[in-house]
């Protein structure tokens, strides 16, 4: 397990050069308060800029993407001209599935993600294409045999008809592994100064209970190559440990925790252990030593409550059980009847 655990880690450094550019578009059938179009795009997750069916533009989502704008007004104007067309495209799509599908009426979703990756150490640039249809994948685009791949029955046929569209087949190459690199690293030249910066998180340790785990929470970290564990004796300790996954806050930093449940630890080895994280460039990683009075908790102990706040609670619930009583005593004596109104 920790040779695994090992692995995973030096995986994770190695893809510290990645950049990766996104697009993200979604169609609707039957659902109701969202637009029946949206799109938007993202460099490692930032988000760029964003267009709906309601808009007649792309919105830009940062101030360097609207530097981009300004010295770029043509590639505006491919994204208006792109968000058009594939408004129409997917219109056209979802209608010719539901109706394949015998699918008449209920909600329907079709989605795509594609775009590209680029690795700024080595030159290596991937790409990719694929769409989804109610929640499943549903056809995807193999750029190395140039191929449609089609995971549901439904979309073979779909598969079949862009497979014999060499035109389309050659546009995807070109797009992918030309024309979408030079915008990404374009992307990350603008917007270096957000993108290469390195923000360092606030670590806490957390607990709901004295007897839940205790979370090593870290927050407002930048970029998303980071990584956290717990040591023991200087060692990385992975029994009893649950590792969460690094998750996005709304102010484009990141967050990741990590539980070591304390079932199996004696009160007088808490201090031999430690969680540490890392963040990907930084030399020196963040050490959070398991000491019981840096917890932080919402739960309060029944007897640490101020003896004004007990005795009140205690005459509430007293007064309480007396209505109660008082209600079937008076229900008893009148069989449960309720004379009519007279007047």
């Amino acid at each position: 397990m920790k040779t695994l655990f090992m692995l995973l880690l030096c995986c994770h450094v190695a893809s510290t050069v990645k950049y990766s550019l996104k697009y993200f578009l979604t169609a609707t059938s039957g659902v109701k308060n969202i637009p029946e179009f949206v799109a938007f795009a993202m460099v490692d997750e930032v988000q760029l800029g964003y267009f709906d069916s309601n808009r007649k533009n792309p919105e830009p989502k940062q101030d360097w993407v609207r530097d981009l704008a300004k010295d770029n007004p043509q590639h505006i104007e491919w994204y208006v001209q792109k968000c058009s067309s594939n408004q129409q495209f997917f219109r056209a799509n979802l209608d010719g599935l539901k109706q394949r599908l015998n699918q008449t009426g209920g909600a329907h979703i079709l989605q795509r993600m594609n775009g590209c990756e680029w690795d700024d150490e080595t030159g290596e640039v991937t790409g990719f294409n694929q769409y989804g249809y109610d929640g499943e994948d549903f056809i995807a685009l193999d750029l190395q045999t140039m191929t449609w791949t089609a995971p549901r029955q439904q979309a073979f046929s779909t598969k079949l008809r862009w497979d014999a569209d060499e035109a389309r087949l050659e546009y995807n190459k070109y797009h992918y592994i030309h024309e979408c690199p030079v915008w990404l690293k374009k992307y990350v030249h603008y917007g270096r100064s957000f993108l290469k910066r390195t923000d360092l998180p606030s670590v806490s340790l957390l607990q709901k209970t004295p007897s839940s785990p205790v979370t090593c929470h870290a927050t407002g970290f930048y970029p998303d190559r980071a990584m956290m564990y717990w040591r023991k004796d200087g060692e990385e300790h992975h029994e009893d440990v649950d590792h969460g996954e690094i998750l996005p806050n709304h102010d484009g930093s990141f967050q990741i925790s990590v539980d070591l449940i304390l079932s199996s630890v004696a009160p007088e080895d808490w201090r031999r252990y430690d969680c540490v994280f890392h963040l990907s460039g930084v030399e020196d990683d963040i050490v959070t030593k398991l000491d019981k009075s840096q917890i932080r908790t919402n739960w309060v102990s029944p007897s640490e409550f101020p003896a004004g706040v007990t005795g009140v609670v205690v005459g509430l619930l007293l007064l309480l059980a007396l209505c109660i009583a008082g209600l079937f005593i008076w229900r008893r004596n009148n069989n449960g009847f309720i004379p009519a109104n007279t007047e």
